[in-house]
């Protein structure tokens, strides 16, 4: 029992940190390409802008879902046979 809690740990801890790794990324990628886009088209930037946040918001969101993978695995194991 005690190594399917460690291995649900160790499972959570990947979950978590990969998901914010990716999510940084994703937003890091996503920031600057809306400053390219708005440095060549400044005319755009209102749309671009609202575009960006919307998008942001959706990777935040896939993110906080591997989160409450995560906690619902650590705290509600359906691992464990008790």
């Amino acid at each position: 029992m005690e190594h399917v809690l460690g291995y649900v740990a160790l499972a959570a801890g990947l979950i978590i940190g990969l998901g914010a790794n990716g999510a940084c990324i994703g937003i890091g990628i996503m920031g600057s390409k809306y400053l390219e886009s708005a440095a060549r088209q400044p005319e755009l930037m209102n749309e671009l802008q609202t575009k960006m946040f919307l998008l942001a918001g959706l990777i935040d969101a896939a993110f906080l879902i591997g989160v409450g993978l995560a906690m619902m695995f650590t705290f509600a194991n359906p691992f464990v046979l008790k």
